[in-house]
């Protein structure tokens, strides 16, 4: 043995001469040697089992990988390790399987190949940047056992490794066949079955050739586990569970959340399972992981981030967590912005704070690369931001009225303003409960600022509009205001001018009465005002506004409505559809990263006193109210058709543009989203009538059936009775239901995130806090309302801190990665080997090239006046192609991000 690691330290020195990696010493080498495990599988033992009557041939194959060393210099050991593995005979091992002959030994499932292995493996150092590493590798192939459907992997090295594609080059009889991985191959001892590939051929269920089947079921079984255990890293498991990760009730009762889901009074979406231990204190709630290790949250490993995207990711989330860290240690520190020009020093020259001075105060609780990025000397301060483009070109166009009333048709949140349809409003909430909600506003209050028209004639003219965020906050705004909030729930009614842009008429803020929600609402209303204490007070008024839709956009119209409720499409389609499956094909580039980006959220964002609670007005109530909110969720009205029409925004219309006449025609939001619409609804037709010619199709399809069952009881599970849901019985249903699907998680998602730091990175303009209440004639707060009004109205919105710690936020959120995948593109041209779905996929892209053109064209056309708008900011958010950054634009295939 001492001569065998004598030749080892030998070949490994000379190895590693000019690489780069570390050298080692004879002691390492021994303790490599002895990590060494001999399997039985290798060369020479499959040579003996090989049948030489057999007509063989040799197909060259082509595998893609990369080596689980790229960004991770302490794992520079494995590399070395996995060259001597390779000398000793421990290979990665691959096994083709036949598609069309069976194995009667094997009870009948597709004849395996003789293993081949990957070649000169040893050879290839792995870079150090995001570079794809090619290695060949030859297979022995029956001729009888024609075209391979599936192969099996087996890894005998020490680490994982990603492997993205094997291309065949010459299949005898059949020439080129590809399999798409795009997979981690953990070493073959964490594995109960081994790893399978199947090729891109499509197959329905009934349609699977009689080899693949059993392979085809067994995977999906691996995949679905058996709902016990602690889920590991290595582990491929998609299963469902609650919201119960969100508290940490062991730190105390502050720490204590509801659990979401499971119950009427607060349904929910179900997210990953990840198996963690209970709390000593809750037996329900599962312990939650320290903060610095948040990225190592279980999803299945396929689910996280890839290499290079962790790696941007990263160095946004350390300088998020540190400014949380640094809040939380040294709040004293961060005092009030007392002037407009103080917020924005924070673009310009960076926030001064004494970092350096607090390092040694974190040290003991934050990882050293953390430290590190406290620490960066490349000139980016931590505090220092992009300027937001709201402000870019006009400090104070943020102000106007046309600019306010503009974002609810053209900015961050544009997905809740409704026509008016009667007037005052009307509450929804029940009155046995809450007393009398109807709206103060009288026609007092408006009629000087309708042109002339009528209370009722602007009505019947679709002229009057409403932003409405009463029913949803007034159930809450007790509770929320006995925290360090204080705030109004909102009613805010617009006039549609001639020009075809919003003015805003009046602002109701409303208030639980003093003495009980049952005796209704104790409301006041404003109306604009240009000068003096009544301008000040106005603009007040809309920033309580700013308040609401800043809370609901961040906790409804993005969290819940795209992140919560489309993860348990990605459990369910990864647990009941097969890769084979042409709906797992086409929905599958919508789910990626969502369960990990979601897993990060949970671990640092919306969990107890988190940022977001830090951050947005409902604090601790935060994601409480999104569960009560989630009881009016509907799936069907999402399809953006439908919410224009629940909202009063459009009418049916068979001579209009996508069968739809829009109250407002120059509604950004809508045009350009029913463009997209249109195109992702054909492309879904198109592709769903190629493989279901027939509604009898869909209902045999086994697979298709139970995903559609395992998603309404298990991931929906809250709202499996529902009558709304389709029943999965015709294709019109299966295109509808695809459709809203990836409308949901591409095109809404990007509505609603990518467009937060051009908007909100300037908190003024969006502010998340409101910290005191209007101030009422003969107190010191109303006459600092003409003294310095600048400082009054930063005294009641979002303070210093939570401000730094807000726009870190929508910072990191906002940008595009260097490796998305944008609507229309996938990440290889092989993902499926039918040509017609390919051709629909290019016209797809096609069609989406000239909605780009199209929206560039109406931007620059002046008499489309919310497009761009007094802050010269124009819509993008639905042009679906971007650079990577903080762009403003770009649908991604998916909730990224």
């Amino acid at each position: 043995m001492a001569s065998t690691v004598k030749f080892l330290y030998r070949m490994i020195k000379n190895t590693l001469l000019g690489s780069g990696l570390p050298e080692l010493d004879e002691h390492q080498t021994h303790e490599i040697f002895e990590q060494f495990t001999f399997v039985d599988g290798n060369q020479d033992m499959s040579r003996k089992l090989s049948n030489p009557s057999k007509k063989t041939k040799k197909v060259k194959g082509t595998a893609v990988l990369m080596k689980k060393n790229f960004l991770d210099l302490d794992d520079a050991k494995a590399s070395v390790v996995d060259r001597v593995d390779e000398i000793l005979g421990h290979k990665v091992s691959l096994q083709l399987i036949s598609a069309v002959n069976a194995d009667p030994a094997n009870k009948c499932r597709g004849k395996p190949g003789k293993p081949a292995f990957l070649e000169n493996w040893e050879a290839k150092f792995t870079p150090l940047t995001a570079t794809d590493t090619t290695f060949g590798v030859t297979f022995e192939w029956e001729e009888e056992a024609g075209i391979p459907g599936a192969f099996l992997i087996k890894n005998f090295h020490q680490k994982e490794f990603y492997l993205k594609t094997l291309t065949l080059d010459d299949v005898p009889g059949h020439g080129r066949v590809c399999f798409i991985c795009n997979s981690w191959i953990y070493p073959s001892e964490y594995y109960k079955k081994d790893r399978i590939f199947f090729s891109n051929q499509t197959y329905l269920p009934s349609q699977t050739p009689e080899p693949l089947r059993s392979y085809r079921e067994e995977e999906l079984e691996n995949l679905r586990g058996n709902g016990t255990g602690k889920l590991e890293e290595w582990d491929r498991i998609y299963d469902y569970d609650v919201y119960n990760d969100l508290g940490d009730p062991d730190k105390g009762p502050k720490y204590e959340r509801k659990i979401l889901g499971g119950s009427a009074d607060h349904p929910y979406p179900r997210r990953g399972r990840t198996g963690r231990l209970p709390t000593a204190t809750d037996p329900k709630s599962e312990n939650r992981l320290p903060m610095i290790k948040s990225l190592e949250i279980y999803v299945p490993r396929d689910e996280r981030f890839n290499q290079l995207k962790m790696s941007d990711f990263a160095a946004y989330a350390l300088k998020l967590l540190s400014q949380f860290l640094l809040a939380e240690l040294e709040a004293s520190n961060f005092t009030e912005f007392d002037t407009f020009e103080d917020e924005l020093k924070i673009y310009d020259d960076g926030f001064n704070f004494p970092f350096e001075s607090l390092v040694h105060k974190i040290r003991d609780h934050v990882p050293m690369e953390l430290v590190k990025e406290l620490l960066r000397s490349d000139g980016e301060h931590l505090c220092k931001f992009p300027m937001p483009q709201v402000i870019k070109d006009d400090k104070s166009a943020w102000r106007t009225d046309e600019e306010f009333a503009r974002e609810m048709l053209a900015g961050l949140n544009p997905i809740i303003i409704c026509s008016l349809k009667e007037f005052p409003p009307t509450s929804n909430l029940d009155p046995k409960d809450f007393g009398d909600q109807k709206s103060t506003i009288e026609v007092e209050h408006i009629n000087k600022n309708i042109d002339g028209l009528t209370v009722e004639q602007a009505i019947k003219e679709n002229r009057l509009f409403i932003l409405n965020h009463h029913d949803s906050l007034m159930p809450y705004l007790r509770r929320i205001n006995t925290t360090t909030t204080k705030t109004y729930a909102t009613r805010t009614l617009l006039f549609l001018k001639d020009d075809g842009t919003l003015k805003p008429l009046a602002i109701e803020l409303s208030l639980p009465h003093p003495d009980g929600d049952h005796l209704g609402a104790v409301s006041k209303v404003y109306t604009p005002a240009n000068d003096g204490h009544e301008a000040i007070i106005w603009q007040l008024a809309k920033a309580y506004v700013a308040v609401n839709d800043s809370g609901y956009h961040q906790l409804i119209s993005h969290w819940l409505n795209t992140h919560a409720v489309v993860e348990p499409f990605v459990i369910a389609t990864n647990r009941q559809l097969s890769v084979l499956h042409p709906i797992n094909k086409l929905l599958h580039p919508h789910f990626r990263d969502t369960m990990f980006i979601n897993a990060f959220a949970r671990q640092t964002l919306i969990n107890a006193c988190g940022i977001v609670e830090t951050t947005v007005f409902p604090s601790k109530f935060a994601m409480e109210m999104s569960a009560v909110i989630y009881k009016n969720w509907v799936f069907l009205d999402q399809a953006l058709p439908a919410d224009l029409i629940k909202r009063g925004m459009a009418v049916e219309d068979s001579n209009a543009p996508h069968g739809l006449r829009l109250l407002i025609q120059d509604y950004p939001f809508a045009v350009d989203g029913l463009e997209i619409w249109a195109a992702i609804k054909s492309w879904v037709e198109e592709y769903c009538h190629f493989y279901y010619k027939s509604d009898d199709m869909i209902q045999g399809d086994t697979e298709l059936q139970a995903w559609w069952k395992d998603l309404r009881e298990k991931g929906h599970g809250d709202k499996k009775d529902e009558p709304w849901w389709p029943k999965m019985q015709t294709v019109q249903e299966l295109i509808d239901s695809c459709t809203i699907v990836i409308w949901i998680a591409s095109a809404l998602h990007a509505a609603v995130n990518f467009g937060q730091y051009p908007f909100a990175g300037y908190l003024p303009n969006r502010p998340t806090l409101s910290r005191r209440f209007m101030p009422e004639p003969g107190t010191p707060e109303y006459e600092e309302l003409n003294t310095n009004p600048e400082k009054a109205f930063l005294k009641t919105i979002t303070p210093q801190m939570q401000t730094l710690l807000g726009i870190s936020l929508i910072e990191m959120l906002s940008r595009h990665t260097a490796d998305e995948v944008y609507l229309g593109q996938r990440d290889t041209p092989e993902w499926t080997n039918d040509q017609e779905p390919i051709l629909a996929f290019e016209r797809f892209g096609k069609r989406l090239r000239e909605i780009e053109e199209k929206i560039t064209q109406m931007n620059c056309d002046a008499k489309w006046r919310n497009r761009s708008g007094p802050v010269k900011v124009p819509y993008t958010s639905f042009y679906p192609s971007s650079e990577m950054g903080l762009t403003g634009k770009g649908i991604p295939n998916s909730v990224s991000i």
